[in-house]
């Protein structure tokens, strides 16, 4: 998977076009992601001693991985591969060239 932990994304296509985040759990068997602050949904709360009363909560649900590209600079990027003299592989920005942590 070419998309980690910490890296700032922009959806691309589905309901949450146009919005950015940072993506906090990577599910590489389903191709899946969470981003921070994107694709909110409502969870029942059973009622508890530390929450009497119940109530709603709001959680973000996973979206395909192949619906967000990532940021660099502030525009979209694709992701590459580069080779290095020590014979390592690094992935690169194919926009601005950069290595990507």
């Amino acid at each position: 998977m070419k998309i980690k932990k910490d890296m700032v994304v922009k959806v691309i296509s589905g309901n949450f076009k146009g919005l950015s985040g940072k993506v906090l759990k990577v599910f590489p068997v389903n191709k899946r992601i969470i981003v921070e602050g994107i694709g909110l949904t409502k969870r029942t709360l059973k009622p508890s001693q530390e929450n009497p009363k119940g109530g709603f909560t709001e959680r973000e649900r996973s979206i395909h991985i192949s619906n967000v590209m990532i940021l660099d600079n502030n525009e979209i990027s694709r992701i590459g591969f580069k080779l290095l003299k020590d014979k390592s592989k690094v992935r690169v920005s194919k926009r601005s060239g950069k290595e990507l942590g």
